[in-house]
């Protein structure tokens, strides 16, 4: 099963964006499945369901941390090489797609019952986050030469 498989399996099985980016990677990267969903498991829908940063996104961004993140408080190089990766991966991720925010990958607040209601009437959360979920997948596969 390639990882973009995973990921979207993940997604239908009823995990968020986050936890179904981060664990279409998280054991190649040494990060116990559970523990990676565990941490993950806050970021849905824009962080905690607040229509922010899309939480496809912010799972990528926990794998490129996992991959290439720094661990010194004073290995400066390193802290920008990572900056810049986030930000090619925003990058990419905005000019497919428009945006890194939730709400507007939506089209609606979902921080707020009626945007919400909208979403769920709209069957928002199978039509449009299963293709975030894929992209950032591939976008990572790129973005760690994977």
């Amino acid at each position: 099963m390639t990882r973009k498989e995973r990921a979207i399996e993940a997604f239908a099985g009823g995990l968020n964006c986050a936890q179904s980016v981060l664990l279409a990677f998280a054991e190649e990267l040494g990060l116990d499945p559970e523990r990676g969903l565990k941490m993950a498991s806050s970021f849905g829908g824009g962080m905690g369901a607040m229509g922010l940063t899309c939480g496809a996104v912010t799972g990528a961004f926990m794998v490129i941390g996992l991959d290439r993140g720094y661990a010194s408080n004073v290995d400066r190089p390193a802290k920008e090489a990572m900056y810049g990766r986030i930000q090619g991966f925003a990058r990419e991720f905005t000019e497919a797609h428009g945006s890194i925010a939730c709400r507007e990958l939506l089209g609606c607040d979902i921080s707020n019952l009626a945007g919400y209601h909208e979403a769920l009437e709209k069957d928002l959360f199978h039509t449009l986050c299963p293709k975030y979920v894929e992209s950032a997948v591939l976008i990572l596969e790129r973005t760690l030469g994977r």
